[in-house]
């Protein structure tokens, strides 16, 4: 099975600025932990679009990823800054991108952070856009529907903050779409 996250902000009080229904960071990251362990299993593969850890505890986000079912391919998000230190062990990712384009059952799948207006096989019928980036828009439902009116029905928020906080799968996805 393949699944799709971003925005999991681990180690982030990140209840300042997007509500979240945790009451401390350590809380949020044990549910987070289970509920990516509830759907992926070892053998599934993760695609996580950003923002998978806030700091820059090295030894704390490696710890994260050991309890983390499955193989782990990270798009880079803003927050990422863990991986600038040369202690951090970048064995923990299948591999690390800013940007890629995944072909899964005859399906061209443009992961990257952002949203983007218009995407690489935006104007093709087998293309799509996950982005993350934009959390649950602080709840505001008139900017979460303007910003899907701006991209269209092939593109979706992967962020855990639009998907019960845990990674959504391919089925969920295309589903959706």
């Amino acid at each position: 099975m393949v699944y799709f996250t971003a925005d999991t902000h681990f180690n982030h009080d990140i209840n300042k600025f997007f509500k979240r229904p945790y009451s401390s960071v350590d809380q949020m990251n044990e549910s987070l932990i289970e509920n990516w362990n509830l759907r992926v299993n070892n053998n599934d593969e993760t695609y996580i679009l950003g923002d998978f850890y806030v700091g820059d505890n090295v030894s704390e986000v490696e710890n994260i990823l050991k309890k983390l079912n499955g193989k782990k391919y990270l798009i880079k998000g803003n927050h990422d800054k863990y991986l600038e230190d040369k202690n951090f062990d970048r064995k923990y990712f299948e591999w690390i991108k800013e940007y890629y384009i995944l072909n899964l059952e005859n399906i061209n799948i443009v992961l990257f952070h952002y949203p983007i207006l218009v995407w690489d096989g935006f104007f093709e019928n087998n293309s799509i856009h996950l982005y993350g980036h934009i959390h649950n828009m602080l709840g505001n439902k008139n900017e979460q529907e303007r910003i899907e009116n701006i991209l269209g029905k092939k593109a979706m928020n992967v962020g855990v903050d639009v998907n019960n906080y845990k990674p959504i799968s391919i089925e969920e996805i295309i589903k959706k779409l």
